[in-house]
């Protein structure tokens, strides 16, 4: 699996706070981002079905192709 870079724009406050949590819990902030993301994908797929790529496709849920999401 190829590592892949994602800049976010992050207040300060937030950032601030960010790199407290990750340092009690004796991570990086990027660590901890990467728990966070992995806990919301894994809260996701536990109330929605596993999401599968196909080498061909866009992401597909539990046998059916994901809506794209509008904001």
């Amino acid at each position: 699996m190829a590592i892949k870079s994602l800049s976010i724009r992050i207040d300060e406050e937030m950032l601030n706070k960010l790199h407290y949590v990750a340092d009690y819990s004796g991570r990086s902030a990027n660590s901890q981002i990467l728990v966070l993301i992995r806990s919301c994908i894994e809260s996701f797929e536990k109330k929605n079905g596993e999401i599968e790529f196909s080498k061909r496709s866009s992401p597909v849920i539990a046998g059916k192709r994901s809506p794209k999401k509008t904001e």
